[in-house]
């Protein structure tokens, strides 16, 4: 049984094969870590994307091994739902804060088809949607301790300075330039295993 389940949660438009996510299996295997990493693939739809990162997380407690979550983009929003919801440490990458609101922008053309460019996947996006989002957004962290915030700068994607404020109390890293994928990530991972690796459910 591992010592610890790591779960990747990736963004909105992405896959489990994505880049980040790989260079973390691969980190944990390369340096023989007793840590079994997951990445679920999230759907679109945001019931529909919470649904399966939670049960995921749902199989590693009960396995009573030490959770940690690391959520990038939209996965980082889900990250902090899930923080919120169980105690465990999430270590955010250029995460998306108060999501709904820029959910509006996905179904300015109501009932417009869309497709995922990794899955090849289908899907529309409504005001259910946003609604639904909107009811997962914490009222506050309660615990701003348990996160550890990496943001670039050049992110074209998210304004970093959203996050910023929103993870006020929480260990921060803000690197001048980069983009939305957070280059380098490969850089932090001995000490992302080491953060998350505290995180005892």
């Amino acid at each position: 049984m591992p010592n610890a389940i790591f779960i990747y949660l990736h963004g909105f438009l992405s896959s489990p094969r994505s880049t980040k996510a790989q260079q973390l299996v691969q980190f944990i295997q390369s340096q023989n870590l007793p840590i079994d990493c997951r990445v679920p693939e999230l759907l679109e739809e945001p019931h529909l994307a919470l649904a399966a990162a939670e049960k995921v997380i749902a199989q590693a407690r009960a396995e009573n091994s030490v959770v940690g979550l690391i959520g990038s983009s939209m996965g980082g929003f889900y990250a902090t739902v899930l923080a919120e919801r169980y105690g465990v440490r999430a270590v955010l990458i250029n995460p998306s804060v108060l999501p709904h609101l820029r959910f509006q922008d996905y179904i300015h053309d109501r009932g417009a088809e869309m497709v995922n460019p990794h899955s090849g996947r289908r899907f529309t996006l409504g005001e259910r949607d946003i609604a639904t989002l909107a009811a997962m957004v914490p009222e506050k962290l309660v615990q701003p301790e348990n996160y550890w915030l990496l943001v670039q700068t050049g992110d074209e994607v998210l304004d970093y300075r959203d996050a910023v404020a929103y993870y006020a109390g929480s260990k921060q890293t803000i690197e001048a330039g980069g983009d939305h994928q957070f280059q380098g990530f490969g850089r932090y991972l001995p000490e992302l295993v080491k953060f998350l690796q505290l995180s005892i459910v």
